[in-house]
């Protein structure tokens, strides 16, 4: 399939389209020679998607928006766009046999499709079988953890996110399983800074009450301006 898109069209064509299937963005103008070459190998090959891949065209000098959105500064160039997010490019004149490759790269798998299945399902079973297709999957591992800390088997949760290099997802999940059965985090945020209070008191000499310090702070988040404060109170305390 291929579309013809303009500054006007171009939310709707491509960036909300490309939520729904790989969209690849032919940027090129009519005094560009490599590109009326690439422009019918691109049409071809994406055509031979039978629509699994969406081909839009940019004409770079009638929509000067879209191409300063792209920093376009040579043409053609080509971005695949998946999720409103560009993931590969490339930029000249390629073969037929390099444009397959780009293209058949976009095309989700059977066991994608079937990982994209079992996500939007969310039910337990279905992400036990996300996490057993695919362990090591973040969004299948978090989607998993967070049932069962709401569930309240957070020793399973705990045990899943260790599967994760850390991150401030992973990091936050994980202070929400360890501090579940305090019910401190359901006491909302006065509740958690009374708590940060009580426990500044003793988190010199108690291992246990520094580890509830940090989750507590992780539950807050890294952007308040509150976990800063009580970062430096700690550092006092400890130092």
């Amino acid at each position: 399939m291929s579309i013809n898109v303009t500054d006007a069209t171009f939310e709707t064509e491509v960036l909300a389209r490309s939520e729904q299937v790989p969209v690849v963005v032919d940027l090129w103008a009519e005094w560009c020679g490599p590109c009326r070459t690439l422009g019918p190998i691109l049409e071809s090959v994406v055509a031979q998607t039978e629509g699994k891949v969406v081909l839009a065209k940019v004409d770079t000098d009638a929509n000067p928006q879209t191409a300063q959105a792209f920093q376009v500064q040579s043409i053609p160039a080509v971005h695949a766009m998946v999720d409103r997010k560009v993931v590969a490019s490339f930029v000249g004149a390629k073969g037929e046999r390099e444009v397959q490759q780009f293209v058949q790269n976009l095309i989700p798998s059977a066991e994608q499709v079937r990982l994209a299945e079992l996500l939007q399902a969310g039910d337990e079973a279905s992400l036990r079988q996300a996490v057993e297709m695919a362990p090591a999957d973040e969004e299948a591992v978090v989607a998993l953890a967070e049932l069962l800390v709401t569930a309240g088997s957070t020793d399973e949760a705990l045990a899943l996110l260790e599967r994760l290099p850390a991150t401030a997802t992973t990091r936050q999940l994980a202070a929400r399983a360890r501090l579940a059965t305090s019910g401190i985090a359901d006491a909302g945020d006065d509740g958690i800074e009374q708590r940060l209070g009580a426990l500044l008191e003793v988190v010199k000499d108690d291992p246990d009450a520094r580890t509830e310090f940090l989750d507590l702070l992780e539950l807050l988040g890294a952007t308040d301006p509150r976990t800063v404060q009580w970062r430096r109170q700690l550092t006092t305390r400890l130092y």
